[in-house]
């Protein structure tokens, strides 16, 4: 049988692991950048100020003293805040992506899949995939219990799932705050991925001043946050705009529509597809995604079949394609398509094992055929 690694294979699903971390320091390199901008900038405009009143003979000894204290305090300010960063999020994150990438060199260095090391390996992604199955399934304690016990707190994203329940929580209470500080935060990432989720917001914002009829703070708010959006959102601005004269109760299906409380819900999941592809993240959990590959390359037609069935398949677990609806991993088989063999693998129908050159295949009078070590 062949054990050889598939390596590339392995490290399609390893992009997540890799990226997530990467967004973290990327927001901690750009907090740094706008702190050095904002204070070097106020250092170098009192610098020109000086050397021009200094060329205008304007600049008392006194002032150039305070001035330049001001510009030592404010690079010492500077200073202290980039450590303190550094020390609470830069080095951490680092930390993070060092352990991860030593997790990943672990695949190159292995050659084939019967081996201990990718045995341990294996054990440990599949602890990973369980974490990120319970922290998608809501299951907080669960997921954080499993990263103790296994020790792969680094190895998981349970912060990043924490801040996805939270602003999930404030949408279901009609809070849009939390989800427009994230947006904000992620302003230049989201305009790349042209994600309507921050005019969605603001839409909705709208939608909830004209629902408790407070017409002028909503045409303020539309102007000041919708405006902004009318070159590639005109339509729904101007249908939006006529709330204004419809009430909550309204039977006219388009602003009847803009009403509804589904619209949370739609946000909700137009905030996770976001911050999912923001962090390359599937939208199906990882444990799903794994256990559909390994399916689809067993998936056979004779699965279907209750005269072939084999006791050892896991596409044949349960009832799957007997009429009924399948009790176990069966069920999931019946949503990915057939494997595709370039060679034939004949498996023996009393012992279920593979009949190879070990234990060829015996024929019988009868015409059947079946393993010798049957």
């Amino acid at each position: 049988m062949n054990t050889k690694l598939n390596v590339e294979g392995v490290l399609l699903f390893e992009q997540p692991f890799s990226r997530v971390p990467y967004e973290n320091y990327r927001k901690v390199f750009r907090t740094s950048q706008k702190n050095i901008e904002r204070d070097l900038g106020f250092v170098q405009s009192n610098s020109a100020e000086l050397v021009q009143r200094g060329a205008q003979g304007t600049l008392g000894k006194n002032e150039v003293l305070i001035s330049i204290d001001n510009m030592i305090g404010r690079v010492e300010s500077l200073k202290r805040k980039l450590l303190d960063l550094q020390v609470t999020a830069g080095k951490p994150t680092q930390d993070v992506m060092r352990e991860r990438m030593h997790h990943l060199t672990v695949i190159e260095t292995t050659a084939v899949t019967g081996g201990l090391d990718y045995g341990r390996w294996a054990d440990t992604r599949l602890d990973r995939w369980l974490v990120d199955w319970c922290l998608r399934s809501g299951m907080e304690k669960t997921a954080r219990r499993i990263a103790e016990d296994k020790t792969i707190e680094t190895l998981v994203d349970i912060d990043l799932f924490m801040d996805i329940r939270r602003i999930e929580t404030a949408l279901l209470r009609h809070s849009c705050t939390e989800a427009l500080v994230w947006c904000n935060e992620n302003k230049v990432a989201l305009r790349k991925l042209k994600s309507p989720l921050e005019f969605d917001l603001r839409l909705q914002e709208f939608i909830e001043l004209s629902r408790a009829r407070k017409s002028e703070e909503a045409i303020a708010y539309a102007q000041k946050h919708l405006a902004a959006w009318h070159e590639t959102h005109l339509q729904q601005i101007r249908t939006a705009s006529a709330l204004l004269a419809f009430p909550p109760n309204t039977s006219c299906m388009p602003y009847k529509r803009l009403y509804d409380p589904s619209r949370w819900h739609n946000l909700i999941h137009t905030f996770r597809t976001a911050i999912y592809s923001l962090n390359t993240l599937p939208t199906e959990p990882l444990l799903h995604l794994g256990l559909y590959a390994g399916l689809a390359s067993l998936k056979l037609p004779s699965c279907f079949d209750p005269s072939t069935k084999n006791v050892d398949c896991p596409v044949c677990d349960g009832e799957a394609g007997s009429g009924t609806q399948g009790l176990g991993l069966g069920q999931l088989a019946q949503e990915v398509p057939f494997s595709h063999h370039a060679n034939s693998t004949i498996v023996c129908r009393i012992s279920g094992k593979i009949m190879d050159e070990d234990n060829p295949p015996m024929v019988f009078p009868n015409g059947y055929v079946y393993s010798k070590s049957v």
